[in-house]
Formats: C-alpha cells, structure tokens, sequence
C-alpha cells in the first residue's frame, strides 16, 4: 500500500490566512463609505486591470531572471568556470543590496520610464535568490552519486539533466518562489517611473491622504504575495522526488 506524503504544515495553513484576510477585506470594503476616487480606483473595471498589470510585471520579470540565473548558476557549478563563481555573486549581490527605488530610478536615466524600465530593474533586483540557490543545490548533490551514475556509463549532460538536477529541484524552486514575493512586492515600486501595479493604489492614496485607498493596495498586494507563495510552494512539492521529500 502506497503511503500518502504528508503535506507540510505552510501548505494547508496558508490557504486559511489567505481566505481569512480575503474574505475580511471583502467585508470591510462592502461596509465601507467611500470617496469618488476610491470608488473609481477600487472599482472592479480598473483594479481588475491593476492587478493583471501587477501581475503582469512580476511574471515577466520572473521569466527573464529564471531563464538568465538558473542556466548562469549550472555553469557556475561546472569545473571549467568554477572560479568565476564568486565575481558574479558578488555582481549579483550589489543588485539585491542596492535600494530597489534608487535601482528603479537610476534605469530611468538609461532606459526611460515605462513597463520595460520596470522589467529591467526588478530583474537585477531578483536574480540573486534563484543564482544562489541553483549552485547551492546543485553543490549539494552528494559527490558519490554523481561518480556512479558516471561509473555506468552516464555522459557529464545525462549526469546533470536525469541526476543533479532532479536532486535539485527542492533547492532552486525554493529560489524562484522566493524571487517571486520579493518580485511581487518590489512591483508595487514601478509607479514611481510610470510602469502600472498596485504601487499605484497606495502612491494615490498618500498624495490625496486617502487612507482606504491606501489600506487596500497594501492589503491586496500582501494577499497577491501570499498566493504567489502558496503555488510556488505547491509546485516545489509536486516537483521534489518523494525520497527527498
């Protein structure tokens, strides 16, 4: 009889606090007495687009740094440009350390303003959690593993793509997952240089002081960060082997 994985704790729990607070916003928007504003801003037409925007954005972003850091972060781990591991690192690391407005700001200089500046900017600001983490689980893979599946006969590319990899998986999506809520919440940023997200909801809400405005883009933004969560680490489970699990 096959014995069912049991599902960690984050994956039935964060569902609840999602429904939870989903549920409580609804409520309290429904009960509310709004502005003209907020109303127009709030208004299912225009936050639909919002958050597709938002939405839009973030994956985009997530696309471009998934397909830059996580073939960079393989090579790094191979023999011939091991020692280059720590230059592009540290490369790496000055673009998670350095303000991620100041970041946005400074692009605008070279590239305008606009979705594309936008893109640009939450790339560099996201690409260290998935480089890191690619060479630390492929770092990871017990050496010995790797000599036997070479001692029956495996090339060094069968080698990486049917056994490192696979061993992995746990390690990398854990990066992309956590590239994604950093991508999710630095999206809201964007406004500043005139690409559209959430950020938009609570820059208005600060300029006009409108308080409910602002509440909800921040609270819509948390949710969109926890679902974005919540399936990341769905597919982690689905995708770690079940020995490792």
């Amino acid at each position: 009889m096959t014995r069912l994985r049991r599902l960690p704790m984050d994956v039935w729990f964060e569902p609840i606090i999602i429904v939870v607070v989903g549920v409580g916003y609804i409520l309290w928007y429904q009960s509310t007495t709004l502005t003209p504003t907020e109303s127009a801003s709030l208004g299912w037409d225009n936050l639909r687009i919002t958050i597709l925007d938002h939405i839009r954005l973030a994956l985009t972003a997530a696309a471009i740094v998934i397909v830059i850091a996580i073939p960079l972060g393989i090579a790094l781990t191979r023999r011939s440009l091991k020692r280059y591991e720590s230059i592009v690192i540290n490369i790496a690391n000055v673009g998670q350390a350095a303000p991620a407005v100041g970041l946005l700001v400074l692009f605008t200089f070279w590239l305008g303003t606009g979705f594309r500046t936008a893109v640009v900017g939450l790339v560099v600001y996201a690409t260290l959690p998935i480089l890191q983490n690619t060479i630390t689980g492929l770092r990871q893979v017990d050496q010995r593993t790797i000599e036997a599946s070479r001692g029956i006969g495996y090339s060094a590319a069968r080698t990486l793509f049917q056994v490192e990899l696979p061993l992995a998986v746990p390690v990398i999506l854990n990066g992309v997952r956590t590239a994604l809520v950093i991508l999710v919440g630095t999206a809201t940023l964007s406004t500043f240089i005139g690409a559209t997200s959430l950020g938009t909801l609570i820059t208005t809400g600060v300029t006009l002081f409108l308080p409910k405005l602002l509440l909800s883009g921040a609270i819509l933004v948390a949710l969109l960060a926890m679902i974005i969560d919540w399936l990341g680490r769905l597919v982690e489970l689905a995708a770690t082997p079940r020995g490792i699990a």
